[in-house]
């Protein structure tokens, strides 16, 4: 899809933060549109300021923002531009987070532990925004934390496409790394017509505070593994599981995730034996630093631009997965 054509009475505002201008402007073109300039900046005391130079008094406004490092300035910066955009008159204003900020600190796992995700979602509210349009939440009841409409997309449609092109379903299985992420694994499994294997994670009593046996459910030897999650940060974890299933017969093992946090030592951590391609999208920027021979990124403002579509047309984002959730 792209070369959408806004039509309507309504006026289409679309502003981007600082962390990713690359993907705001992808998202653009596929509108059809450009981005409305902003005049952001970052003064010597570190406090930042940002200033539309353009009314968008009654306009539907959409703020992008990848929230990569340094996490805390993009948070805040989106923040402001929501406030500004507010007290100019917009009429309806939403939050594009393609990955949502602090989404891991979703519970207490512990007593006297922030809600963090919750915390993000109240300033939010609190700044202005109306809606917020998130993809591959980390935990679905983030959606439940923001009292407003929240658009959960899904990267898997983007995904799919290129397996579906790349790998041979007669010889493939879907590997859930743990059992938090088996039901999106099980979709997986379905739509690319192949078997679905589990990792189960559990404790050494022998090893204190390190997950160290990999109990792997389902079929893999002799078979390419597809190992599918929602983010990659330093790779450990993911390279465990790798490691786990060569070990137990599989010839190939290719990861899937939505978004490359990709924390030092991600890029030489990934870059194993184990390992034989990693494929992300770009909902984060990756540096030259980031990036790695196996490693493919796949454009997702396509499908952004067209749940912005369907937000501003007042359609419906939930056709467009078609039970992938």
């Amino acid at each position: 899809m792209s070369g959408i054509k806004i039509t309507g009475e309504n006026r289409l505002v679309l502003v981007s933060g600082r962390a990713h201008p690359e993907l705001a402007h992808a998202i653009a073109r596929e509108l059809g549109t450009e981005l409305t300039h902003t005049d952001a900046r970052t003064f010597a005391s570190s406090e930042i300021y940002a200033r539309y130079d353009d009314s968008v008094r009654g306009s539907d406004a959409f703020v992008i923002q990848s929230h990569t490092r340094p996490i805390n300035e993009w948070l805040m910066e989106q923040l402001i531009m929501v406030d500004a955009l507010k007290r100019a008159s917009a009429k309806r204003i939403t939050v594009v987070a393609p990955y949502f900020p602090y989404a891991r600190q979703d519970k207490k796992g512990r007593g006297r532990e922030p809600i963090s995700a919750r915390l993000v979602a109240d300033l939010y509210k609190a700044a202005g925004a109306h809606r917020i349009m998130s993809v591959d939440l980390h935990a679905p009841q983030i959606q439940g934390f923001f009292d407003g409409p929240v658009d959960h997309l899904f990267a898997m449609p983007v995904l799919l496409k290129h397996f579906q092109e790349k790998l041979d379903p007669t010889t493939l299985t879907v590997v859930s790394p743990d059992m938090g992420r088996v039901k999106v694994a099980d979709v997986w499994s379905e739509r690319l017509g192949a078997p679905l294997a589990i990792i189960h994670k559990r404790r050494d009593p022998r090893v204190m505070n390190e997950v160290s046996v990999h109990e792997i459910v389902g079929e893999v030897r002799g078979r390419v593994c597809l190992l599918v999650d929602d983010l990659i940060d330093t790779g450990r974890t993911i390279v465990k599981a790798a490691e786990a299933l060569k070990k137990a017969g599989a010839i190939g093992v290719v990861v899937a995730a939505t978004h490359p946090v990709f924390s030092d030592p991600a890029p030489e951590i990934l870059s194993n034996e184990f390992i034989d391609s990693v494929v992300v999208t770009d909902t984060l920027p990756l540096t030259e630093h980031q990036r790695f021979p196996s490693l493919t990124v796949l454009p997702i403002a396509p499908l952004i631009a067209r749940a912005i579509h369907e937000v501003f047309d007042n359609g419906s984002v939930t056709s467009m997965f078609d039970g992938a959730a």
